[in-house]
């Protein structure tokens, strides 16, 4: 397929600490992450004031660009603390800041900042998208509700740069404007706080209280955005960065997807490009951590199939189970002291070790216990385990099964 002259669109992952870094860093072209606050993602604690600088200079200096997100509900308490994180964006020279509220607009402009716009505005025509620009933001990250035509009708009328979706979780709300968690649980998505209750197992009743007999249980619950076999129709449509959801996902699979994506918008950038060359790409993605795959809104209304019915949570036939954690690290050695604190542990396991700088898979090769060399051991025990890589005291141990 020809593409030498399109532009090829920047990759973009999303991560949460250094170890989720280091598992992209030679496949994207930027990263968006977020502060310990004022984001949609409270859960991702790892960046923080004190770390952000050295954090930026890790990104930077793997020649990416690092894109924060400060695109929480801002309430009149939150205006001194969006001063103080906007500030320490600004020192640390972030590359841009995600953000949607005026107020969070406003601040950042004053300091200077460039300014993407947030998916949580629902950008959604091109008026939308020139107003923002007249703000001063230069990107907009558009609503995930449109289709590929009405980008192609947005792109041909505005000059901003436009960032869209391309893979990882999708919200059954508008642009991820839901209410659900706060209204059962007191926990604000748009705060940060989502418990995702769209992922419960939920039933259908009918008027006179009868429960409906239906074709699955998860009547909420979308599958996750795939657009790896249609990146010439992406790139037809105008859009300049690919954006990836998983901000909260393991290393492991920021680094699957993230390989994916750049094998296949290399493929495209080579001519190469083919649905039968990439499809190994996605079935390689299908092995991490998903609900399903589905294209979202991108060719019409997303149907039933979009839905992710039959499965709690997790469609992939990979599973992680926890395993234990690190105790100690003995870099003479290349051994770890682990505490078996679910479940045991025998040569031949495949396991992967990871912390808030560590992501390491290997098998397991040799177990000590009390001073002697053994085959496998019981949970409970202490063990010393060769490791091929530096890990760190309390770093998670888990199992891989297939």
């Amino acid at each position: 397929m020809e593409s030498k002259k399109s532009k090829i669109p920047e990759l973009i992952m999303g991560v949460r600490n250094f170890a989720a870094l280091k598992a992209c860093q030679q496949h994207a072209d930027a990263v968006y992450f977020s502060l310990d606050r004022l984001s949609l993602r409270s859960r991702a604690q790892e960046i923080t004031s004190e770390n952000l600088a050295s954090f930026i200079d890790e990104i930077h200096a793997h020649g990416l660009k690092g894109y924060m997100a400060v695109n929480s509900v801002i309430y009149p308490d939150n205006l001194t603390e969006l001063d103080e994180v906007l500030e320490c964006a600004a020192s640390a020279e972030v590359d841009a800041v995600i953000a949607w509220d005026p107020a969070t607009i406003t601040k950042a402009a004053e300091k200077d900042l460039r300014i993407h716009i947030s998916t949580q505005a629902n950008v959604s025509n091109q008026i939308t998208a020139e107003f923002y620009r007249s703000l001063g933001a230069s990107r907009v990250v558009l609503a995930r509700e449109l289709s590929l035509e009405q980008i192609a009708e947005i792109k041909k009328d505005t000059k901003m740069e436009l960032e869209a979706f391309v893979h990882g979780a999708m919200c059954q709300a508008v642009s991820g404007r839901c209410y659900l968690s706060a209204y059962l649980l007191g926990k604000s998505g748009n705060c940060g706080e989502c418990s995702q209750p769209c992922r419960w197992e939920w039933s259908l009743h009918s008027d006179n209280g009868a429960i409906v007999d239906i074709e699955g249980k998860y009547l909420m619950s979308a599958k996750d955005l795939c657009m790896i076999e249609y990146i010439p129709e992406l790139v037809k449509a105008g859009i300049d960065s690919f954006k990836v959801e998983g901000r909260l996902r393991n290393p492991g699979y920021t680094a699957t997807v993230s390989e994916s994506y750049r094998n296949a918008i290399d493929l495209f950038k080579e001519g190469n490009f083919t649905k039968e060359k990439v499809l190994p790409l996605k079935e390689k993605m299908a092995l991490e951590y998903n609900r399903g795959f589905s294209t979202g809104f991108y060719f019409g209304y997303p149907g039933p199939d979009s839905l992710a019915f039959d499965f709690d949570m997790n469609a992939s036939p990979v599973k992680r189970e926890a395993v234990g954690i690190v105790t100690n690290y003995y870099p003479k050695q290349s051994a770890a002291a682990v505490k078996l604190l679910e479940q045991g542990l025998e040569n031949g396991d495949r396991i992967v070790i990871e912390g808030s700088t560590t992501y390491l898979e290997q098998e397991v090769t040799s177990i000590a216990l009390e001073g002697r060399a053994v085959s496998s051991v019981k949970r409970g025990n202490e063990i010393g385990l060769a490791v091929e890589d530096i890990v760190r005291k309390n770093d998670r141990v888990f199992k891989i099964r297939k």
